[in-house]
């Protein structure tokens, strides 16, 4: 399948998104003096922004992509959740999947950028697991939105949104509707997502999750790692990213070591759910680990081009999609 016709079958995927989401807030503005108080530079403010991040950062990549995403998602019953939910509407993202709870905050992660560089990051939030209520609604949700689904994604961000019980029960009713389930992990929940359809892990959440080293310039380490995963979770397929190394994918018995694109880099942030919202398209559409990893790797790098947490923007990716000849 050409690279055209991969991109323009996203549009037919409809993907339930279940994780963290987040308001992404910037500061943008320029260092002009240092501090009398203390020996920190003065910022002066030239621009605030407040974007979707985590999950809804995900939601964003999808539809940019073509395919329609429906997040499901907690968020606090505060003036972030109502900015948030506004962001939703100003995207065209439904809501239809969000569940306000009155026992925990809108997590928000305040970046301020003087002079393109990213000073410092400010986080508001609780990553308390969640009470007996907001599971049992996010499970509802699930229930309700996953069979009209093609594919899930797990986003976990660690901010306990997600929980063994809900991904066991969410991964029985996906294997029940034959829908592949994809998962963009992190530490907590690491080793409790069993029987998934594509694991992703960075390096980093590897190296933590199975607590051995790994050396990403030596493939014979990686493959063992990701073997090693793979079978201990019983899942389809691993995919790692490597950063600068690239994309290694084991992917029903196809192993692919992918190198990374040459790019000038400006900002990582947010590549990760890039990598995981192009993933997830090409394995509902039954494309093999190849293809998968060559999108995959090909997306998170465009991003890093731009500064801030941004989604994928579909033109500039099937060019070069075409260009690379991927597919």
């Amino acid at each position: 399948m050409t690279a055209e016709k991969i991109v323009d079958s996203f549009v037919r995927l409809r993907v339930l998104v279940i994780g963290d989401v987040m308001v992404d807030s910037y500061i943008w503005g320029a260092v002009e003096r240092i501090s009398p108080e203390a020996p920190v530079p003065v910022i002066n403010v030239k621009k605030k922004d407040f974007r979707l991040g985590g999950a809804a950062n995900v939601a964003l990549n999808i539809l940019a992509l073509g395919a329609t995403p429906v997040l499901c998602a907690l968020i606090g019953d505060d003036d972030d959740g109502k900015r948030l939910l506004q962001r939703l509407e100003e995207s065209g993202l439904t809501r239809e999947g969000i569940i306000v709870s009155k026992d925990r905050p809108t997590t928000v992660k305040t970046r301020v950028i003087a002079s393109h560089q990213h000073v410092v990051r400010v986080d508001e939030e609780s990553d308390r697991e969640v009470n007996a209520w907001e599971e049992a609604m996010v499970i509802q949700q699930i229930e309700r939105l996953l069979p009209d689904c093609q594919a899930v994604i797990f986003e976990d961000y660690d901010k306990g949104v997600i929980n063994k019980a809900v991904i066991e029960k969410t991964v029985a009713l996906a294997k029940r509707n034959n829908i592949p389930t994809v998962v963009d992990p992190k530490k907590r929940n690491f080793l409790f997502y069993n029987g998934v359809t594509l694991f992703k892990p960075n390096l980093k959440e590897l190296r933590e999750g199975l607590k051995i080293e790994v050396n990403p310039a030596d493939p014979k380490q990686v493959e063992d790692a990701v073997a090693r995963l793979k079978l201990q979770l019983g899942a389809d397929g691993v995919m790692v990213t490597l950063s600068e190394h690239g994309v290694y994918i084991d992917y029903k018995n196809d192993k692919q070591n992918i190198p990374a694109h040459e790019r000038e880099i400006a900002d990582v942030s947010g590549a990760g759910d890039t990598v995981v919202s192009v993933a997830t398209l090409c394995v509902a559409l039954q494309l093999n680990a190849h293809e998968i990893a060559a999108l995959s790797n090909l997306a998170g790098g465009l991003v890093c081009q731009h500064v801030g947490v941004v989604p994928i923007d579909r033109a500039e990716f099937l060019a070069e999609a075409k260009k690379e000849q991927l597919s």
